[in-house]
């Protein structure tokens, strides 16, 4: 989508439609119906023949078009006209194959600027735009606007039959350009237009289809290792039903582990390979959650090699290998003693949260508990042995000081002033 296009035009209706008209070739068709007054008429015929434009000289497309557009906007309901402007920009620009696109972009870009904010005939001419950006794989210049998108939604006032229809093709887009994550993020947007409460909604084909595609996407990421938030769509769990072999793969992903999912080939002989799954991107991703499920249940926060290598069932040369792989993939985070040969674990990522995890959480908070107050009972002793020490130096000086007889409260030192009191007394007896 284009900067927005101004458009500058003077005249009246009648004087810009009959130059319109002319410019069509349709000058002595038209010209009858303005001086009868019957606008909706004349235009209804203008916009009938303005595929002409799409093969009018380079330089002068974007001023037809917007003459055109201008016209049609003061119609008493443009809707009628819009989608054949629109229809027509689909179309290739035959006087310029190579700057079409640039040219029927902006022409678009001026019809959805063009209309009030809250003008829900927008909604139409977006569709247009992502039908338009598909066709030509051009979705990099969408993106940036998709950031608007729900606020567009709700400025128009779009039910969620239409909210769910913007969010699949913008979905489809992505996807057709590569880019799974924006793919699977608008694809969620539309799961979760269907309504939770209506049973015969969440369980329809259209529901259940998508549910599917967001599935299949979810456990082929090799960046995805979340899958809650998908399993919490209530046309997701009805997968249960509806294709309860997708579910239990699901299930699988979500909390269990990679002996589970061998079990799972072996019960499903032949099912992924028919279902164009690629195994060995699957078994890859649930080896690297398998990892993380061992980090999270290790109490200690020690791994062994061969407690790694047994579980991901990987040669124990493979260990440090598939051991940076999780960190890279930010499962998990530690490093690895080659000397004790086990991997030490700072920080790991829990695939699910309930009732095991937190009586493992709880049993981790007891142990810290238990270490805690044995470092506050160190930190006690350290201070009481610190204060014995204090008061038997303080007891040991005061002892030396009496001893040397300067000090002020004990028994030696009393006598002395007692003799230096009496000296002076007998001194005073003698003067007198």
């Amino acid at each position: 989508m284009a900067t927005p296009q101004l458009i500058f035009v003077d005249g009246t209706f009648a004087e810009l439609a009959q130059e319109m008209a002319d410019y069509l070739q349709i000058g002595e068709q038209v010209k009858p119906l303005l001086e009868k007054e019957q606008r909706e008429e004349a235009l209804q015929a203008i916009v009938k023949a303005s595929i002409f434009i799409n093969s009018v000289p380079e330089k002068e497309f974007t001023a037809a078009y917007n003459l055109l557009i201008h016209l049609v906007l003061q119609a008493k309901e443009p809707k009628k006209y819009l989608p054949t402007i629109c229809g027509n920009l689909l179309k290739p620009i035959t006087s310029s194959p190579t700057h079409g696109f640039t040219l029927a972009s902006n022409a678009l870009s001026t019809v959805f600027n063009l209309l009030a904010q809250n003008n829900p005939l927008r909604y139409n001419v977006f569709m247009q735009i992502v039908r338009f950006i598909r066709q030509h794989g051009q979705f990099e210049l969408l993106k940036p606007r998709l950031k608007n998108l729900e606020l567009w939604l709700s400025e128009w006032d779009t039910d969620e039959e239409d909210q769910r229809r913007v969010y699949v093709d913008v979905s489809e887009a992505a996807s057709e350009a590569g880019d799974e994550e924006e793919s699977y993020y608008f694809l969620l947007k539309a799961l979760g237009t269907f309504d939770r409460d209506d049973q015969e909604e969440i369980t329809s084909e259209e529901a259940q289809k998508l549910s599917l595609r967001a599935l299949r996407m979810a456990v082929s990421s090799p960046t995805r290792f979340d899958f809650q938030d998908l399993r919490a769509f209530p046309t997701v769990q009805a997968l249960n039903d509806s294709h309860p072999v997708y579910a239990q793969l699901l299930d699988i992903f979500t909390e269990q582990d990679l002996e589970d999912y061998n079990d799972f080939r072996d019960e499903h002989e032949g099912w992924v390979e028919n279902e164009k799954l690629d195994h060995d991107k699957l078994q890859r991703k649930m080896r690297l959650l398998t990892f993380a499920s061992l980090a999270a249940s290790t109490l200690n926060r020690e791994i062994p090699y061969q407690n790694i290598a047994r579980q991901l069932q990987i040669p124990s040369e493979d260990v440090e290998m598939w051991t940076i792989d999780v960190i890279r993939s930010k499962l998990v985070e530690g490093r690895l003693s080659q000397k004790q040969r086990v991997f030490l674990v700072h920080r790991t990522t829990y695939r699910v949260f309930g009732e095991k995890q937190w009586r493992e959480l709880g049993t981790r908070v007891d142990q810290f508990k238990t270490v805690v107050d044995r470092l506050v009972g160190v930190v006690r002793q350290s201070q009481q042995d610190v204060k014995n020490q204090r008061d038997r130096e303080q007891a040991d000086l005061e002892r030396k000081l009496a001893n040397a007889g300067i000090g002020m409260g004990g028994p030696v030192g009393g006598e002395r002033r007692g003799r230096l009191q009496l000296t002076a007394k007998q001194r005073t007896d003698d003067d007198d």
